[in-house]
């Protein structure tokens, strides 16, 4: 990316992740396999403390069946399956040399690319689970071949996996500041970037200037492009931007925005970890403030 954004070319890296949607031949390759139980992971917890998806032995061990009820891709040589367990197994956390937790718990321990293999996987399993059965009529979907679908087999309803895309937006402010605000939903005094969903019938640049103007009161132009993520919690699309402060005095909403303030590079806040997007915005712009 270029504008200046340096960030952007090195902090959103490109995934060498395949997916597929017809199940590869079990005895090629390695497979490996993400278990979901409600909305947790299960992984091997190696002695360096870092985890990994399951291996075959480990996950049929813990299933009592054959795992991969899903192929979700291929990394490498590497096949990534994914299967539920029943949610009310909280036995579970007591598996020697494993680990059951959240998405969010688990990031640093899961290599990057593993860990945006488990959240395909709680996206994937939640679509299924939600459209066992056509909308329209009632009757049991089936599977679409060489597609990641599932149609009806009465009257051909064909549904796909749901993606919310959202926008999340840096601004700044020629004197080197930028705007961050603080969610009335967190626990903690963080700050970040803004965020809202798109809506039917905006452009993204046209979303970014609403939810600012909505959330902190605020005019923004000079609108660029910064990266996307996957952001499973729980099947958002994050793509990120840079606007610059046009006019207007900070005057949050009150309801999702409790407070926004302009912030240097001496004076941040606490900031969203390393894991969001949010977080590769604010470092590029502190890259750019050197």
């Amino acid at each position: 990316m270029s504008d200046g954004l340096g960030h952007a070319a090195s902090g959103m890296l490109a995934s060498m992740f395949q997916p597929l949607h017809a199940s590869p031949d079990r005895a090629i390759g390695e497979h490996r396999h993400i278990l979901v139980t409600g909305s947790r992971v299960i992984v091997r917890v190696e002695a360096s403390g870092s985890a990994r998806a399951l291996a075959d032995p480990e996950a049929r061990a813990i299933l009592g069946r054959e795992p991969g009820d899903l192929i979700l891709g291929r990394l490498g040589n590497v096949h990534y399956w994914a299967s539920r367990l029943p949610d009310d197994q909280s036995e579970l956390s007591f598996l020697d040399g494993h680990r059951v937790g959240d998405l969010r718990s688990l990031h640093g321990a899961l290599s990057d690319e593993e860990w945006n293999i488990a959240g395909r996987a709680t996206q994937m399993l939640e679509w299924q689970r939600d459209h066992q059965f056509c909308g329209r009529c009632g009757t049991a979907n089936e599977a679409v071949l060489d597609t990641r679908a599932l149609r009806c087999a009465a009257d051909g309803t064909t549904v796909f996996p749901r993606l919310s895309p959202a926008v999340i937006v840096l601004i700044e402010r020629s004197d080197g500041r930028c705007l961050l605000g603080r969610n009335r939903g967190w626990d903690v005094p963080m700050y970040s970037t803004l965020a809202g969903f798109v809506e039917p019938g905006e452009t993204l640049e046209d979303t970014v200037r609403r939810e600012v103007f909505e959330e902190v009161g605020v005019r923004v132009d000079g609108i660029r492009y910064f990266g996307s993520q996957p952001w499973p919690f729980p099947n958002s699309l994050m793509l990120g931007f840079v606007a610059e402060w046009v006019e207007g005095d900070i005057a949050v909403d009150g309801e999702e925005v409790i407070d926004a303030q302009w912030f240097g590079p001496a004076d941040l806040p606490m900031i969203p970890p390393s894991m969001s997007i949010a977080r590769k915005l604010i470092d590029d712009w502190l890259e750019r403030q050197t």
